[in-house]
């Protein structure tokens, strides 16, 4: 069994032609297009969310931390000033 070669793809070609018509496969060339650039913008605007909900959960880490290193200072502060 060899590969696919052009005769082959010519015939394909032809047979589909012949079933759908040039009009139709134009509308078909046209909707595979569109679904693959949908299917592109999907999967980029989804890393821009997962990158997003990443920085918001590192922003919530981040805020206690803060918070106890604020109180750190202020007694660290009053113990020395007393």
């Amino acid at each position: 069994m060899g590969s696919i070669g052009a005769p082959e793809l010519i015939v394909i070609a032809l047979i589909a032609l012949l079933l759908f018509g040039a009009g139709r496969i134009a509308d078909i060339g046209k909707g595979l297009g569109q679904g693959i650039k949908n299917f592109k913008q999907g999967l980029k605007e989804a890393g821009e969310d997962d990158d997003d909900a990443k920085d918001a959960k590192a922003e919530k880490a981040e805020k206690p931390a803060a918070k106890a290193a604020a109180k750190k200072e202020a007694k660290e502060e009053a113990t020395e000033e007393a």
